[in-house]
């Protein structure tokens, strides 16, 4: 599958990169939400988090981690959001995993929206018991 993540990793798409490794790619995101927004993204173009193996998934986080260390030391953000979306409904606007390191400022524009849910712990007890994990 070829994304413009692709083309960016391939170098047919210029960008500023951050950081890359052997399964990692780092660039600033060319829509700057807030200085410093970097996206990083897996080498190979695993379209979601579910798809990829868990060495991509692991080695996208720890970019992450080292990211966002650096995006604090050299912008001085109150806060850092890192936000990792699959699929459209789950606002994942490229098919190609990522995540974004994106500094945050009180009243900086950004909103998530939570609509919070109150199910019991009974309803928690029964959701848990249908992802547990073996």
């Amino acid at each position: 599958m070829t994304t413009v993540f692709t083309k960016i990793i391939d170098g047919e798409l210029p960008c500023a990169k951050v950081y890359e490794d052997d399964l990692v790619f780092a660039f600033m995101d060319a829509g700057q939400v807030n200085p410093g927004h970097v996206l990083v993204v897996t080498k190979t173009p695993y379209e979601t988090l579910m798809d990829a193996d868990e060495e991509s998934a692991a080695a996208m986080m720890r970019a992450a981690n080292r990211i966002a260390k650096a995006v604090q030391q050299a912008f001085e953000p109150e806060g850092i959001t890192i936000l990792q979306s699959n699929k459209p409904a789950g606002w994942q606007t490229v098919p190609h995993l990522h995540l974004h390191v994106l500094p945050r400022y009180s009243n900086d524009g950004v909103e998530l929206i939570w609509p919070r849910k109150d199910p019991g712990m009974e309803k928690l007890l029964e959701y848990a018991a249908r992802i547990q994990l073996k």
